[in-house]
């Protein structure tokens, strides 16, 4: 049995451009379904934020609508309610790399707010690239890349292929206009290969020990590339 850290944002909202704060935190399936992916496998998690608070679910991940139906939102929910873990995280700042096999970002627009700017979340990121354990980010947890930066000032994910949240998503979910930025802009800037596929598809990526998924729909088989690399 491995550890597997999952490091979620501490953030309850994303601020738009015009400074409205939009309710958010982690996506619900995006943590479920890696969950219980990696449990069944007989692995251990644990969860770590900034600061160690208690992270926040987007209540619009709990809706039947993006879960296909009541069926799914409320298993989805049973999930989250018995994923322990999740009322007791460890600070990020207390976190030692060398405890976890693997290291796993969910996403949600709150990585956005936080985890984009956390210098503590972007050393941990770089040192588990440059280690070679499997590394898992998925949807918005690719903003947590943004804060990846090395001494030179460069970029530690540049020149990697990844799949993240899209512009062409943002824009069907109704916030591109309203962001400050658009995640596959900044990623794209900061010498990442984005590489995009259908809106709401599952679409992953592996390059190296790396694994990302596009959206929340990547989230099951981004977990089953991880294990493949645990195995």
């Amino acid at each position: 049995m491995a550890k597997i850290l999952f490091v979620l944002s501490g953030a309850d909202h994303w601020t738009l451009a015009d400074g409205t704060q939009h309710p958010t935190g982690f996506w619900a399936e995006e943590a479920a379904a890696p969950y219980e992916a990696f449990r069944a496998a007989g692995h251990e998690v644990v969860v770590a934020t900034p600061g160690g608070v208690v992270p926040t679910v987007d209540k619009g991940s709990l809706a039947a609508e993006v879960n296909g139906g009541q069926d799914g939102a409320d298993r989805v929910a049973a999930v989250l309610a018995g994923m322990t873990e999740l009322q007791r995280p460890l600070r990020l700042e207390d976190v030692d790399l060398g405890d976890y096999a693997a290291v796993f970002y969910p996403g949600g627009h709150g990585p956005m707010e936080d985890l984009a700017v956390d210098a503590v979340s972007g050393r941990l990121l770089a040192d588990a690239l440059a280690s070679g354990r499997p590394l898992g980010v998925v949807c918005h947890g690719p903003a947590a890349l943004l804060a990846a930066v090395t001494e030179n000032g460069a970029n530690a994910f540049a020149g990697y292929r990844i799949a993240a949240f899209t512009n062409a998503e943002e824009q069907q979910a109704g916030l591109a206009d309203k962001a400050k930025w658009l995640l596959q802009d900044r990623l794209t800037e900061a010498g990442v290969d984005v590489q995009v596929g259908e809106p709401w598809a599952p679409h992953v990526v592996v390059d190296r020990n790396l694994v990302t998924g596009q959206n929340p729909a990547s989230s099951a088989p981004l977990a089953d590339e991880l294990l493949k690399k645990l195995s």
